[in-house]
């Protein structure tokens, strides 16, 4: 079963004509897979985002996350289940300024309303696993950018999603850092975590094994690259 299933999703945003954001998108991503969503701005992959991340629904077509059709849901299901299956990493960290590092892994946790036992262990848990278990007591003011975005990375997976969806995630990085968190995302998947990442750099795609590419609102995916698909 794939863990991603969009069947001919389109998304219109207004009133008749509307503004087409997506039309006939097809996309499916099993399990363990690493798929680079390129695009130029305005293409529609933030759309794309939202509709997989479950923050919007398709006005057309089907969407089924890990085999639930998000059509059937109420908006409180749809949290729910994107609570339990997607974290996310976006360009802007959205970290709480006077909170700790730890205190930020452990507010995921919080949103979710899971048990409080264990939960301070389970957030140092996923800052070691990012590299900042030495860091946790800091607050995001005196953290470099690199390290502010691994400890959204950390946030995103303390709760065990099988999947993660990163919106432009090395946007506001040098080269250097996002070297370094492009091969934190490679341990990830390599651990068995699935990626989709929305990018419009292509130093970023070629780290995925798949590349898929949106224009106006189209989605294509060009041939299998043996090379990449090898990863």
């Amino acid at each position: 079963m794939a863990l991603i299933d969009a069947d001919d999703v389109g998304r219109r945003y207004g009133a008749d004509p509307g503004v087409v954001a997506l039309q006939h998108a097809t996309l499916r991503v099993d399990h363990g897979d690493s798929v680079a969503v390129v695009g130029p701005s305005g293409s529609g992959k933030s759309t794309l985002l939202h509709i997989l991340g479950c923050l919007d629904r398709p006005t057309s077509g089907t969407y089924r996350l890990d085999g639930v059709d998000t059509a059937g849901l109420d908006d409180h299901e749809l949290a729910r289940l994107r609570g339990e299956r997607i974290g996310f990493v976006f360009q802007s960290f959205h970290l709480l300024a006077y909170r700790s590092a730890l205190d930020n892994v452990m507010m995921a946790e919080v949103y979710q309303r899971r048990s409080r036992s264990g939960r301070r262990a389970r957030a140092l848990a996923a800052l070691e696993r990012v590299g900042l278990a030495h860091r946790a007591d800091h607050l995001p003011a005196s953290m470099s950018g690199g390290e502010r975005q691994r400890v959204a990375i950390a946030r995103a997976v303390v709760t065990a999603p099988p999947l993660l969806l990163c919106d432009e995630p090395t946007g506001n990085l040098d080269s250097a850092t996002t070297a370094r968190i492009l091969a934190l995302l490679d341990d990830l998947r390599r651990d068995g975590l699935t990626l989709v990442l929305i990018t419009h750099d292509p130093v970023v795609a070629a780290h995925a094994t798949r590349c898929v590419h949106i224009v106006d609102g189209i989605l294509t995916e060009p041939s299998p690259n043996p090379a990449r698909t090898a990863r």
